[in-house]
């Protein structure tokens, strides 16, 4: 029993590192999407954007969100919390969120192959999603109010 009380911690530990993790990323993603967009196209600069996002992508976080997903559903199971209507609320949330995440990469590939279809505007308002929905996932994790 106490083996698996050391797992858990372990496992939610492991949880916790790579929602930081994660939520950096999806919090520097569209904060560079400005700063692409902002650039002259073809520059250098544009370049060097590209490659920073890209480096984002592929180094934070994609590794990130999967490791999420793992650590999460291992802690989901080892609580048996499988029935727990604030697990299920919170599942959408991550869902939601994971969506987003796809959604960014994609733009990102947009931006890097010259389109430029959202403003600055605009994207400065989709930075603000990561941070509302950890809210939401944060007060049903821990509050567990249903």
């Amino acid at each position: 029993m106490e083996q698996l009380s050391v797992i858990y911690l372990w496992l939610k530990a492991g949880h916790v590192i790579f929602v930081i993790f994660w939520m950096a990323g999806l919090f520097m993603l569209p904060r560079f999407f400005v700063y692409h967009q902002e650039s002259e196209a073809g520059s250098a600069e544009e370049a060097r954007w590209v490659e920073r996002e890209a480096r984002l992508r592929k180094i934070i976080l994609t590794p990130a969100l999967i490791a999420v997903w793992l650590f999460g559903l291992a802690i989901a199971t080892s609580g048996q919390w499988w029935s727990g209507g604030w697990l299920h609320a919170k599942l959408l949330f991550v869902i939601l969120l994971t969506g987003y995440h796809g959604w960014m990469v994609s733009y990102s590939k947009k931006l890097a192959k010259g389109d430029r279809r959202m403003s600055g505007k605009k994207l400065r308002l989709l930075n603000e999603v990561p941070g509302l929905a950890a809210a939401v996932i944060v007060v049903l994790a821990v509050v567990k109010p249903f």
